[in-house]
């Protein structure tokens, strides 16, 4: 098994920690993983994307041309992976920063009004992580249980209070990401 996922968005999205708390859950997983950020030299508003290998085995390279699961936090991210994605792959778009619907017909387009729901939460940071809670219900080599404690143990001492939150966050993409997979089967 190798997972290969592309995250993308503006800087200042959490575009990068989205990326590394994936790949922090499916270490602690005991998998094997590989983590690459990639932005513009601006720190916020350029743009920014990472790419997370997951794999039973030793990866051969960390490189993804074409990936099965992306995260489009904005409509330039959308644009782009969109194309690029395997056939039957999963991409979950922040429909809050999106104003057109899915071109392809041959992969699962997963729309969750991210931005919203993480201002229901009461911190818009949240947005990164309800949309990978929205990826997590099409990654079953990572749970959601392991997302959330890999939070709680990467996340920073000076961060911990923010955790229920997250966790909200998470919970929250997934559910509205679970009932969008259960309509498309």
């Amino acid at each position: 098994m190798q997972k290969e996922i592309i995250i993308s968005g503006f800087g200042g999205q959490g575009v990068l920690f989205a990326g590394q708390v994936i790949t922090y859950a499916a270490m602690d997983a005991g998998k094997q993983v590989t983590w690459i950020p990639s932005y513009g030299p601006e720190m916020r508003g350029g743009t920014a994307n990472c790419t997370v290998v997951i794999a039973d085995q030793e990866i051969g390279s960390p490189l993804v041309q074409n990936p099965p699961l992306a995260i489009a936090l904005n409509l330039p991210s959308f644009d782009k992976y969109e194309s690029l994605m395997q056939a039957g792959g999963t991409l979950v778009v922040n429909q809050s920063m999106v104003d057109r619907g899915a071109k392809r017909a041959d992969i699962h387009t997963i729309f969750v009004p991210a931005n919203e729901i993480a201002e229901e939460i009461g911190d818009k940071r949240l947005t990164n992580m309800v949309t990978v809670g929205a990826l997590i219900a099409a990654l079953p080599e990572v749970t959601l249980e392991g997302v959330e404690a890999a939070l709680k143990g990467h996340l920073p001492a000076r961060h911990q209070h923010l955790l229920p939150k997250n966790y909200e966050a998470l919970r929250r993409g997934y559910e509205a990401a679970k009932k969008q997979l259960a309509v498309a089967v």
